[in-house]
């Protein structure tokens, strides 16, 4: 959304700013400029707007359009009713309140209990999925299966220092979703990491600690030893299994 120019700033500049409607100054000079008449049927349309302010109207329509489509590419339990969608917003915005079928107040708890429920479902779909990976997965030639649950896989051992928990390491490492999906990688950036060994998830945690410097790991880590049920950032679902390839470079004294 474009915002005006810091020395073009007034008051009324400023209301318009609060509606959350960024229009640049040449858009606001050529709805002034309109004439008091506008017929939109020479672009293949009926509708008429008369004068600027109805020209103005329409621009926002089309703002707010075009923002709330971008939107709803991600609206979570399937396909978007537009006509529901723009039944309610006609008669909030005419303040029909005997015509709505919820309060403001009901919708809001409706639309949070509602996606609430498809983040639950989404996370008891994603849970589900992890474990029949990694059941499946520790019948896998050279997989290991720690006590906790971790699984690791042996690329290349090596033959220094074993760090404590106490310890700070410098890694190389790329971590994927189990289709395959890199979400970070330090290879992909060309500078390891360095953290301390107790300032990562318990999963790191706890493989660095078997790790030889000079190793290179396989790691695929259960979403209790990961994120949980909270998940992180836009790529890591709630409950994801996690897939790392982690290079043990060194201890850092």
């Amino acid at each position: 959304m474009v915002s005006l120019p810091l020395f073009l700033k007034t008051d009324k500049m400023k209301i318009i700013q609060k509606t959350g409607i960024g229009i640049t100054v040449c858009t606001i000079a050529a709805l002034m400029a309109c004439n008091s008449t506008k017929n939109a049927a020479t672009n293949g349309q009926s509708y008429v707007l008369n004068g600027a302010a109805d020209s103005a109207c329409y621009a926002i329509g089309i703002s707010y359009g075009n923002g709330l489509k971008e939107q709803m590419k991600v609206f979570p339990g399937g396909g978007v009713n537009l006509d529901a969608l723009a039944e309610g917003f006609l008669k909030a915005i005419r303040s029909d309140s005997l015509a709505l079928l919820l309060t403001p107040e009901e919708a809001q708890a409706y639309i949070q209990a509602y996606i609430m429920g498809i983040q639950v479902k989404e996370a008891m779909a994603e849970k589900e999925k992890g474990e029949q990976f990694l059941a499946a997965n520790k019948t896998q030639e050279g997989v290991i299966t720690t006590e906790s649950g971790l699984q690791y896989k042996i690329i290349k051992q090596g033959e220094g220092e074993i760090p404590t928990a106490e310890d700070q390491v410098k890694v190389h490492y790329t971590g994927k979703l189990l289709d395959g999906t890199t979400f970070d990688s330090s290879v992909q950036r060309g500078e390891p990491a360095v953290f301390g060994v107790k300032q990562v998830i318990p999963g790191w945690t706890e493989v660095l600690q078997l790790m030889p410097v000079g190793s290179k790991y396989e790691v695929w880590i259960p979403s209790e030893l990961g994120y949980g049920t909270q998940g992180a950032g836009q790529m890591i679902k709630p409950n994801n299994v996690l897939n790392f390839e982690v290079e043990l470079l060194e201890i850092v004294k």
